[in-house]
């Protein structure tokens, strides 16, 4: 097996098969063999022979004539002239906006259909930033990558922004009226011919417009159909309960936990909430605290697999097998079960099963969407057995307005479309022309219907098939309501007016009803009035007024989350069996980590957001374990042809270490032709092979190499540390790395707090060459990141994107090296390739005490502020970069070219007013939110008071699910930072260089169950 460059990484030159305390961490395989790419990338501060491209073949001579000319001109770089921007002052300034001071709004954000709690920073009236709610069940003041990017697509310049009609530019007044006499026609029919496709629709609103417009038209079918939505999991429920009801974890009471296939902390409707309760039970405090423990077996590495103490890579069709074993331990009849997979020993199922049996009423068994429904019915079986029900799994009614199986509900549609029974078709928020699964012929069969309107963002793939398109509102411009991962219902509150005059579900809706004049505001408050009348949800006592204005401040509404509901699995759960023993390849298909299910591909942070392990951007690739790979002959861009029962479709290969052997991954989302323009021919299109009775897991797949190479840019080797400094313990009964990754078990930490600490002679400080500072402020800021908290699931870069206004750059300018994002997630692995540990580690400027970018800086656009600080002054950079060269962190960021968009009027609002938008030729880094801390410092003075720790919240730190990050004030011994400083897991990187680090981290602890070797 090679890389791209023809490195070899045959096993053998990649090491021993690691699992020594001891082993070195990597980044990538060129790391682990120490290849000549690897070195090249080390050396270099961009990738070899990309940031230093030679134009048209110039020689020595041309280069040096056009040096000359550019350092005669260096001084013009700092005069671009750029876009004027008007600043026309209010004639009567509205009572509620202070120019300068910005508002906060609560709201939610449906995503497959529920919704996740927010608030939103509005500046005179324009969204510029989403945070999480604090006081919201499902987040708790968490965000998510989505969440995040979410204002970006508000502004997409590439939304559809008129309606159209056969393709051509039409009104709204137009399509009411076109739209009015095609319900003439179903009137008389009682709405025979009439349909309406959505996604997955929990809003309690929308439910009860949907039973009146049935009511009109009685003949009418609602249908519904969410390509990543939890389709197995209903089913699961009712072939263990006989009925569809709603799962809600308790990882806050959850001491085992058993994950089959599951990205639980990533990919659940509640992962936010779950994420943050699963942090909080493993956060440590002292020598004397407890942790959960977590069991992961799954075929790709995910955010949760990454956080097991012990991880098990194994074909997705296997692990049935696997829970079937662990069901018949526990004393239930789990059928005929296929026998253990070589990859699980019975004396590791075992140990598993009695570390659940000792954990009765405090375990847990998770299995994710991608895991047959007989296995999500066998987790229900376990837990009851477990004596669980009822502690740390809650069951409610479903949170679906009508709970059905979705996959069926769009073969009844299309074959109802295909045998001239559908007459007019609404298609609301939904993509069933790129999604729908390649054995549901919906293209052939929508254009056997005679009206045909779709309501979406885009002008997309289905838009293009219909005759009516209308824009829809984004959820920020929209008035509506959701319920969250436990049943409660959110309120869904805009914060601007409709950019583009897009229409909500409700207003469509509100025209079959015959009430086009009723706005969603009044629709939504008068539901929920009617509501009030029953007592259901408003408190008693309490006046509808006072409660709906309590409900929008809050975000949420009290008291409408359904009570706990009592369920008993059947006799006969654990013996239903979906199990075949299939040999050979099998290829998974999972929602993408950063465009979903492909409705995000046209939002640029999440395309050039690096994805989780693979570090892959702008992409989407056949992740291939190394075995596999070397089995099949299969380098690195690759480009391999997938077949499955006569479908088929082209990818490139991307080893990834830790991927079972044997299951080939590939993430949906990709291959779109109207994303509506960055996303557009971006990826390979997995929806062809995707089957509805095998939509997660194909078997029975042919691999062959096409002979072609799709080249993949990934920053695996981007601002590389070379860790070669980094010191291991000589050999001792406890021998810990000291790298820049500190890793040690809850044993270990126990018999030795100070495992994370440099030894004495190490951290006593040397003779510096640097002026030290003598602080006199009452503030010194400084921050903690705890990395047995850290997910790694990317939402604090893509909060610090939209906090510091950072450009993208593209994929071209990514391989050169280029990218912009202040804060990177490094992923280390540890030990043999097959299945590594993976740990993360957040890494962003560090703000020396003894800077180095400092003292190089020939203009003093480096700086140390009073507060301990190491800022940027853009006006005085002239982008020499020395300050880069001298960072042995390697975060900071040339602005190159000029990525930000000065000539798109919608991006204009986007921005952050209180932090400037930088033209090119200057040096960009974190700045520990500096516009934050001088907002609560003009606050402070104003009020003639102190700010108080946690006051100030840098936009990482405020967005992170697992709290893994706090900022405060280092002369505050009581405030946070310093409580977590003073603990003896923290430590800094790279002390012995003398820089003194103000960012230090929490070492990462591991709890395996003794039982289990290796």
């Amino acid at each position: 097996m090679t890389d791209s460059k023809g490195n070899n990484l045959n096993l053998v030159q990649l090491g021993p098969q690691a699992d020594s305390a001891r082993d070195r961490f990597w980044r990538s395989l060129d790391e682990r063999a120490g290849n000549e790419a690897y070195q090249k990338s080390l050396a270099q501060e961009f990738p070899a022979g990309r940031s230093l491209k030679n134009p048209a073949g110039l020689n020595r001579r041309d280069l040096l004539k056009l040096m000359g000319a550019s350092a005669g001109l260096a001084g013009l770089t700092a005069c671009t002239k750029l876009p004027p921007e008007k600043i026309v002052p209010y004639v009567r300034q509205p009572e509620e906006f202070v120019p300068g001071i910005p508002l906060f709004y609560a709201t939610a954000m449906p995503f497959g259909g529920v919704g996740r709690g927010l608030l939103v920073e509005s500046h005179l009236g324009r969204p510029t930033k989403v945070e999480g709610n604090p006081g919201h069940p499902g987040s708790l003041g968490g965000a998510d990558v989505f969440g995040q990017a979410s204002v970006l697509t508000l502004y997409d310049p590439d939304r559809s922004q008129v309606p159209y009609h056969l393709g051509h530019v039409s009104a709204w007044e137009e399509f009411i009226a076109d739209f009015g006499n095609a319900l003439v026609n179903e009137r008389a029919t009682g709405g025979a011919g009439l349909r309406i496709l959505t996604g997955t629709i929990t809003s309690p609103t929308l439910a009860d417009q949907m039973k009146s417009v049935l009511s009109r038209f009685p003949s009418a079918r609602w249908h519904q159909y969410e390509p990543c939505g939890r389709h197995n999991a209903r089913e699961g429920a009712r072939l263990a309960f006989g009925q569809y009801v709603n799962t809600v974890y308790r990882f806050d009471k959850a001491d085992v936990i058993l994950s089959l296939d599951s990205d639980v902390f990533f990919a659940e409707p509640g992962s936010l909430r779950y994420a943050r309760d699963f942090a909080n039970h493993r956060r440590v405090s002292g020598p004397d605290s407890s942790m959960s423990r977590l069991y992961a077996i799954e075929s790709t590495p995910s955010i949760t697999g990454s956080q097991a103490d012990h991880r098990i890579p194994l074909r997705s069709s296997d692990i049935e097998a696997v829970a079937r074993s662990v069901a018949a331990g526990l004393g239930l009849q789990a059928g005929n079960a296929a026998p253990l997979p070589k990859e699980v020993s019975a004396d590791v199922v075992a140990a598993i099963v009695r570390d659940l049996q000792s954990h009765k009423g405090s375990s847990l068994v998770v299995v994710g969407e991608q895991q047959p429904a007989a296995v999500h019915a066998l987790a229900h079986a376990m837990n009851h057995a477990l004596g669980n029900t009822g502690q740390t799994v809650i069951f409610t009614e479903p949170l679906e307005a009508s709970a059905t199986d979705e996959i069926k509900s769009l073969k009844d549609l299309v074959s109802d479309m295909d045998s001239g029974h559908v007459h007019t078709l609404l298609i609301l928020g939904s993509n069933p022309a790129y999604n729908a699964p390649a054995d549901v012929p919906f293209v052939a069969a929508l254009n056997k219907v005679d009206f045909r309107v779709h309501l979406g963002l885009y002008s997309d793939e289905t838009a293009d098939l219909c005759h009516w398109h209308i824009p829809e509102a984004h959820y920020l411009e929209s008035w509506g309501d959701v319920r969250n991962y436990d049943g409660s219902v959110s309120i869904v509150q805009p914060l601007i007016a409709p950019l583009y005059g897009g229409k909500t579900l409700l207003e469509v809706l509100a025209l079959v009803q015959g009430q086009a004049s009723v706005s969603p505001h009044d629709m939504v408050r008068g539901y929920w009035q009617q509501q009030s009348g029953g007592r259901s949800a408003q408190p008693a006592g309490a006046s509808f007024e006072s409660f709906w204005e309590t409900s929008l401040n809050n975000g949420w509404l009290e008291g409408t989350a359904p009570p706990a509901k009592q369920v008993t699995p059947s006799a006969d759960t654990a013996a239903k069996s979906s199990a075949q023993d299939v040999q050979g390849l099998e290829v998974v298909l999972r929602p993408d980590p950063s465009v979903w299910d492909g409705s995000l591909a046209n939002n640029a942070w999440l395309m050039e957001l690096p994805r989780p392990f693979s570090k892959l951007t702008w992409d989407n690739t056949l992740l291939v374990s190394p075995a596999t790979a070397a089995r099949l002959g299969l380098q690195r861009e690759d480009v391999v042809k997938l077949q499955i029962e006569g479908r088929e479709v082209e990818a490139p290969v991307m080893v990834l270490p830790g991927q079972a052997a044997n299951s080939l991954t590939l993430h949906l989302g990709y291959g779109r032709t109207r994303a509506g323009g960055v996303g557009n021919g971006v990826g390979a299109n997995a929806y062809p092979i995707r089957t509805s009775d095998a939509p997660w897991i194909a078997t029975g797949v042919t691999a062959s190499k096409t002979g072609g190479k799709h080249h993949l840019v990934t920053t695996q080797n981007h601002h590389l540390i070379d860790q070669k400094s980094t010191k291991v313990e000589e050999e001792s009964e406890n021998a810990f790395d000291r790298g820049l990754v500190r890793v040690g078990t809850l044993a270990d930490y126990k018999q030795r707090p100070d495992f994370a600490q440099d030894p004495p002679e190490e951290s006593t400080e040397a003779p510096s060459m640097y002026f030290p500072y003598h602080y006199t402020q009452a503030n010194s800021w400084g921050m903690s990141i705890d990395l047995n908290s850290c997910i790694g699931c990317n939402a604090c870069i893509v909060a610090c994107y939209a906090e510091n206004n950072i450009s993208v750059v593209g994929k071209d300018e990514v391989d050169n090296g280029r990218d912009m994002q202040w804060i990177r997630v490094d992923t280390y692995f540890r030990g043999d390739l097959d299945n590594p540990e993976a740990y993360h580690e957040l890494m962003l400027c560090q703000h020396c005490e003894n800077a180095p970018c400092e003292y190089v800086c020939p203009v003093g656009a480096t700086v140390h502020s009073p507060e301990g600080l190491n800022l940027m002054v853009y006006n005085r950079c002239v982008g020499t970069r020395y300050c880069s060269n001298n960072c042995p962190y390697k975060v900071r960021r040339f602005n190159f070219k000029l990525y930000s968009d000065w000539d798109t009027p919608s991006l204009f609002p986007l921005r952050n007013p209180d932090v400037t938008v930088r033209s090119r030729g200057v040096m960009e880094k974190c700045t520990y939110c500096v516009q934050r801390i001088m907002e609560a410092k003009i606050a402070a003075d104003r009020d003639e008071t102190v700010i108080a720790d946690g006051q100030i919240q840098t936009a990482c730190q405020q967005t992170c699910p697992t709290e893994a990050i706090v900022f405060g004030n280092l002369n505050d011994p009581e405030s946070k930072v310093s409580k977590r400083k003073a603990q003896t897991r923290d430590y800094g990187l790279l002390r012995d260089l003398n820089v003194r680090p103000r960012t230090t981290y929490l070492a990462r602890l591991r709890n395996p169950n003794p039982e289990i070797k290796g």
